[in-house]
C-alpha cells in the first residue's frame, strides 16, 4: 500500500485528479493532473501525481517536448515501468494525430502552406527522416496519406516503384511527396534534388504528375513547387 501521505485516495475529492476532471470538466485540469489520470497510480514512495510532474520536468515542461520522448526515455523515471510508458505514448500520438487533422480540415489540397501544416503537425515529434507521400484524385482531394519509409532520405527507402504502386492502388492522379527535417535546416540537399528528380521522371510514365516536394521542420517549411524546382 502506498503511505498516506502520497496516496492521492486520501485527498479531498476536489483535489483528486479524476474526481476533478468529471465534477469540472478536463479544461480546469493542469498538464499534471492530466497525465496523472493516465498513469492511474503511483508507487509506494510517490502518487501519480508526483510521477506526473517528473514526466513533465523530463519533457522540459513543454508538451512538445514531451511528445519527443521516446518509450525508454520515460521508463528512466523510477515508478514508470513499460505498461505506464506505452499508455502515455499511445495518448501523446493521438493528440499529434487529432492537432493534424484540425489542420487539414478540408481534405483539398489548394496550396503548399496547407499541406505543410498538416505534414508539419504529423511528423513535429520524429527524431529521424521520415518519408510520406500524400495520393490525390483529379480534384486534389487527398485519398490517402502514407509514410514510405524512416531513418534518411534516399533512393533504397524511398524507391519509386513502391511509391508508384501504392499510386496505381489509390488510383492517384497526383502526389505529393513529403519529407522531415529534425535539425531545423529547410534548404534541401543535392540527394533531396535527385531524388525528387528520379520519382518525377518514372511517375510520367504513368501519367502521374509530382505536384510538390515539402521540406517541414519546427522552423517552417521549403515547397519545390513554390520555389520553382519542378
Amino acid at each position: 500500500m502506498q503511505p498516506e501521505k502520497t496516496s492521492i485516495k486520501n485527498w479531498a475529492e476536489d483535489d483528486r485528479p479524476r474526481e476533478k476532471l468529471r465534477n469540472k470538466g478536463p479544461e480546469n485540469l493542469s498538464h499534471s493532473e492530466l497525465i496523472a489520470i493516465l498513469l492511474q497510480n503511483g508507487t509506494r514512495q510517490k502518487s501519480a501525481l508526483d510521477l506526473a510532474k517528473e514526466i513533465l520536468q523530463l519533457g522540459k515542461n513543454n508538451l512538445n517536448e514531451l511528445g519527443k520522448l521516446s518509450i525508454k526515455d520515460l521508463m528512466k523515471i523510477k515508478g514508470i515501468g513499460e505498461a505506464k510508458a506505452i499508455t502515455l505514448t499511445a495518448a501523446l500520438e493521438l493528440g499529434r494525430r487529432r492537432q493534424a487533422g484540425e489542420n487539414l480540415e478540408r481534405p483539398v489540397v489548394t496550396n503548399s502552406s496547407g499541406i505543410a501544416r498538416y505534414l508539419q503537425a504529423l511528423l513535429k515529434d520524429n527524431k529521424q527522416e521520415v518519408f510520406v507521400v500524400v495520393f490525390l484524385n483529379r480534384s486534389n482531394k487527398i485519398k490517402h496519406t502514407e509514410i514510405i519509409s524512416k531513418g534518411g532520405i534516399t533512393g533504397t527507402v524511398a524507391d519509386p516503384r513502391i511509391i508508384l504502386k501504392k499510386a496505381l492502388e489509390e488510383e492517384a492522379v497526383s502526389i505529393i511527396l513529403c519529407h522531415n527535417h529534425p535539425s531545423g535546416s529547410l534548404r534541401p540537399s543535392r540527394a533531396d534534388e535527385a531524388l525528387t528528380a528520379k520519382i518525377k521522371e518514372a511517375a510520367l510514365f504513368f501519367d502521374i504528375r509530382v505536384a510538390d516536394h515539402i521540406i517541414v521542420s519546427e522552423e517552417g517549411y521549403f515547397s519545390f513547387a513554390d520555389e520553382g524546382l519542378l
